[in-house]
């Protein structure tokens, strides 16, 4: 087994995540004739789903299918290619021949995909990728400006180290742009510091579940006590449970630069903040931490999008999401997660109602009125 096979494996334990998973995959089987009648047909095409993050935002583009925006008006249809590129043009070929008018995907990679998509534009099928982009020029991109994802957090980490110290790299899934430029632009960052030294870097595949045995292999060789900080995309809050684990005191926490997780922004508030729900270690522990993500609206986003498309509209060809940038100063406990606190400012979630804390806290956007909490967590519309 290799070893990004093993990972696979580790991530597909991650707790909820196989649940999920097949909760997404539900009903995405071929459409009645009834049910499609007067619809546009739509796939959504998924690359790797090992991860909290696919699961919900799978949820979010499910839940704006059902709106009662768009019920009338989409027949969607899911497909799951997995960590696979070849699979993932076959399978997009395979849209094109069952009638696609138009295909949101999350590309496995930048370029791979580009010569399908090309194909499938040119017999009049929209194609948006939603986080991870395609370079193709006929496709449709909606996401974050990764690279400032990247160089944001890495400054962040260098700042609050004063410039030097060993850190550990954990990065996401290999091949896509949003590892690609994520990382390159991180490690540009620490390169301007010389006392700044990678002491352990793994691939993360952006599970907790891979994360935490990346970093018990590390830590097979060191301890906790050789390293000052970590820059992970997803993780910290697993970092934060193994150091409690090992005898660290809220207080000894490393700083961690790492991804939107609710259990990471929950321990990010004050020590003492009472919280429903909450226990060790998915409770407030004053963890320094800069949290940010790609937002799981993005892709419901992108089918919002297609079908004001495929209605004539015009649509712009790439959408630069903003960038949910979160710190100790700014992390403001929801009550109970409605639109109306979201929209001002709420940004992390009483475990009483996000049991998961690897569940991503970044749902809002004004651009998706459509969806909120329910469609984050069971893939249920906004009345």
């Amino acid at each position: 087994m290799t070893r990004i096979s093993r990972m696979l494996r580790g991530a597909a334990l991650a707790a909820g995540t196989l649940a999920l998973g097949a909760a997404l995959l539900a009903g995405s089987g071929p459409a009645t004739p009834a049910r499609a009648a007067g619809k546009h047909k739509i796939f959504l095409s998924m690359s790797f789903i090992g991860n909290d993050w696919q699961a919900e935002a799978a949820n979010m583009v499910k839940a704006m299918a059902l709106h009662k925006s768009l019920a009338d008006k989409v027949d969607l249809q899911v497909q799951v290619a997995g960590p696979n590129a070849q699979r993932q043009i076959q399978q997009i070929n395979a849209m094109v021949q069952a009638g696609a008018e138009a295909i949101v995907v999350f590309p496995i990679s930048p370029t791979a995909l580009n010569q399908v998509v090309k194909n499938a534009c040119d017999k009049g099928v929209l194609v948006f990728a939603y986080d991870a982009e395609i370079t193709e020029p006929c496709a449709y991109n909606v996401h974050i400006d990764q690279t400032e994802a990247g160089r944001v957090t890495a400054e962040w980490l260098a700042k609050k180290l004063n410039g030097k110290g060993n850190i550990v790299v954990v990065t996401g899934v290999p091949g896509t742009s949003v590892d690609n430029l994520r990382t390159a632009a991180a490690k540009e960052v620490f390169a301007k510091y010389p006392d700044i030294h990678v002491v352990g870097e793994a691939v993360g595949m952006w599970s907790q579940a891979v994360a935490r045995t990346e970093l018990s292999k590390i830590l097979a060789t060191r301890t906790w006590d050789d390293i000052d900080g970590l820059w992970m995309q997803v993780g910290c809050y697993t970092a934060n449970a193994m150091q409690l684990e090992a005898g660290k005191k809220p207080e000894q926490l490393l700083p961690c630069a790492g991804e939107g997780a609710n259990g990471g922004r929950i321990q990010m508030l004050p020590v003492g903040t009472e919280v429903e729900g909450a226990s060790s270690p998915y409770a407030p522990l004053g963890a320094p931490r800069i949290s940010y993500a790609s937002p799981p609206y993005s892709g419901a986003l992108a089918l919002k999008l297609a079908v004001q498309k495929l209605e004539g509209k015009d649509v712009p060809k790439k959408v630069i999401l903003p960038l949910p940038i979160v710190t100790n100063d700014t992390v403001k406990l929801c009550d109970q997660g409605t639109w109306e606190e979201m929209k001002n400012g709420c940004n992390a979630f009483k475990p009483s109602i996000v049991p998961n804390p690897g569940w991503f806290a970044s749902i809002f956007s004004e651009q998706t009125p459509e969806i909120g909490l329910n469609a984050a967590l069971v893939g249920q519309p906004e009345l």
